[in-house]
This record gives structure tokens, C-alpha cells and sequence, in this order.
């Protein structure tokens, strides 16, 4: 354990401060107004560059994605950018490089911290208070079915460098010995009833993956995080951001990612229809698609209680629980139900 982990959370971001001020140095450039905006798993900073642009400086968590991870994502940025897709501009360092290594003696932590290029926009909506003040949903999750089948179309057509490497939402990842966010079937607050739910969910979604199969025309590249936070909403353009969990995966894992903080909206189905439609209008949707999409929401269900079982001490995973919980549930029945 570093001295950082130490530290009670007002000084981890007293800390952190010093260590963004720090790091800002090795951009060309002076920096002002810098104020941490989010402190969840990475720290994200914003600043004034002395040009008047605003950028976002992220400070990345230790022991979730290695070097050549996070090349790879910056990497894969730049290339959506020049396909023409809205994402944060990858800014380089003096010395040209996409990210850095910063090391501070005082906190006892080395950590990999890049910059980007600030979006303009409004969130459309948080996990904790849903689609909050968003009226025209249709319009609005129309075009992210159009962004979402944008980015896997780049993705089944690109030509990977051997390179790049980056986690995977695939069988292993998702259902697996050990699942890329966690053990979820081993979380404490389960009951056993919730327990042998989940476990009958691994065996049978495990059958259904192999039957889905994988192809470039349903697995490659995803954002994997297409949630309301995530996306933001300036007058008829469409944003993305934060690709820390970007990784190899089906692409109905990406729609069943954007549905699942829209499940208890009244408007669920209009937001389903449309998101769908959009996606369809760009990459037609096969029947097997449309019928394994409640397979991957329970598969996206489970994933949150594997963040919730990593998490033990974490307030804010605690807070979710209980919602996080009762949701895989409902969504492992109805997958199983749906199966027949």
C-alpha cells in the first residue's frame, strides 16, 4: 500500500491537486482555473490553457489498465477522430508523446496522466438520476444507435496494428473464471437464492454466446460505456467521451449498455425502438441480434455487481447495491425466461 492509499479522501485530493499541477508542466503551454471535476476510479482535472482552451486533464487510477492499454485507447481515439467522430482530441506533450509517467516522491504514486481536448455539451442524463430534464428521446437515442453502428462499422473494417491490445467483453470477460470487472456471483450481499440465479445465468449465457458466435460483423472494438453520462448533447450534435473501459466486445453489448440506466425511464420502449432504428439505419440488425439482446443485458447486469464486489469500501458502490442487485435479478429471469 502506497502513502496515497493511506490518505483519507480529502487528502487524496489535496494530493492529487499538487500531483495535476505538477503533471501540467509537460504540456506546452500555462495553465489556470484547474479544478477536479470527477474523482470516481480515474481523477479528471479541467484547465485554462493560456490560448483560452479548455481542456481535461486525467490522472489515471494504478492497476487498471497498463501502458500499452492506454496507448492503444488514445490510439483508437485519434482514429475515430479522423473517421469523423465526435471524441475529445488526444493533446500531446512537449516532447510529442500521447501520455506520460508522472512520479511524486511526497504521495509515494507514479501515475499515467494524458490530456484532451474539451467538449462542449450537456450530459444526457447519470446513473443515479437517469435521463433527468430530457424530453426528446426518440430524436435523441436515435442518433446514438447511429454513433454506436458508426464506431463498430470503423471497427470491423480497421486494420488493427499488432501493437494495440486492450481488455476484452468477451466470454471469459463477461462470464468467465475470473470476469474482467469481477467474481459477481461471489458478492457478499447476495442471497443464496440470487446466487444460484446468476450462476444458472452463467451457464446458459455461456451456451447462447457460443451459438451467437463471433464475427466482425458482431464483435470488435466497443466503447462499452455508452451510458447517459458519457454522452453529451449540444442543440442536433452527439458527443462521446470517456473511454477507460473501451475494449474488444459484441456489439449488442454496446446497445445493451446504452438501454440499461434507461431501464426504469416509463419511456423505456420508445427509447429502445429508437436506439435500434438508429442503429439499423447504418448496420442492419440480424434477428439473432434482436433476440440476444436480453442475453446481454443480464450480461450487463452482472457486470455492476462484479464493480460492486471490488469495491468493498467504496460509498458509492454501496449506495448503489441494493439497485444494482434487484435489476441483474430481473434481468437474469427475464433472459431465461426469454430463452424458453
Amino acid at each position: 500500500m502506497s502513502l496515497f492509499d493511506e490518505l483519507d479522501h480529502p487528502r487524496q485530493i489535496a494530493g492529487l491537486n499538487s500531483f495535476a499541477l505538477m503533471a501540467l508542466g509537460h504540456w506546452e503551454g500555462e495553465f489556470d482555473q484547474v479544478s477536479l471535476v470527477k474523482y470516481r476510479e480515474n481523477a479528471v482535472y479541467s484547465a485554462v490553457r493560456s490560448d483560452g482552451e479548455r481542456i481535461a486533464l486525467r490522472i489515471h487510477r494504478d492497476g487498471y489498465h497498463h501502458e500499452a492499454a492506454l496507448q492503444s485507447e488514445l490510439q483508437w481515439m485519434e482514429l475515430l477522430a479522423e473517421a469523423g467522430i465526435q471524441v475529445p482530441q488526444v493533446i500531446r506533450t512537449r516532447a510529442g508523446t500521447p501520455m506520460i509517467q508522472v512520479h511524486c516522491e511526497q504521495l509515494g504514486i507514479s501515475r499515467y496522466v494524458d490530456m484532451l481536448g474539451w467538449l462542449p455539451g450537456a450530459t444526457l442524463g447519470s446513473a443515479e438520476e437517469g435521463l433527468a430534464g430530457i424530453e426528446d428521446v426518440e430524436s435523441i437515442f436515435h442518433e446514438v444507435g447511429v454513433l454506436a453502428a458508426r464506431i463498430h462499422l470503423h471497427s470491423s473494417s480497421w486494420q488493427q496494428p499488432n501493437s494495440f491490445v486492450r481488455h476484452a467483453w468477451d466470454e471469459d470477460g463477461l462470464i468467465g473464471h475470473q470476469p474482467f470487472w469481477g467474481t459477481f456471483w461471489a458478492l457478499d450481499l447476495l442471497t443464496e437464492a440470487q446466487r444460484e440465479l446468476l450462476q444458472t445465468l452463467r451457464h446458459h449465457a455461456r451456451i447462447d454466446l457460443r451459438a451467437y458466435g463471433r464475427t466482425l460483423a458482431n464483435y470488435g472494438m466497443i466503447h462499452a460505456d455508452l451510458v447517459p453520462e458519457n454522452l453529451l448533447v449540444e442543440e442536433a450534435s452527439l458527443r462521446l467521451i470517456d473511454f477507460d473501459d473501451a475494449g474488444f466486445g459484441w456489439h449488442m453489448f454496446e446497445l445493451a449498455t446504452a438501454l440499461y440506466f434507461c431501464l426504469d425511464d416509463p419511456r423505456l420502449e420508445a427509447i429502445r425502438a429508437a436506439l435500434l432504428a438508429g442503429y439499423d439505419s447504418v448496420k442492419p440488425l440480424t434477428p439473432q441480434d434482436r433476440q440476444a439482446l436480453p442475453l446481454f443485458l443480464a450480461l450487463r447486469g452482472v457486470t455492476y455487481l462484479g464493480w460492486i464486489h471490488t469495491r468493498p469500501h467504496s460509498q458509492p458502490a454501496l449506495e448503489l447495491a441494493p439497485l444494482l442487485i434487484e435489476r441483474a435479478c430481473i434481468l437474469a429471469r427475464h433472459y431465461l425466461q426469454a430463452r424458453g
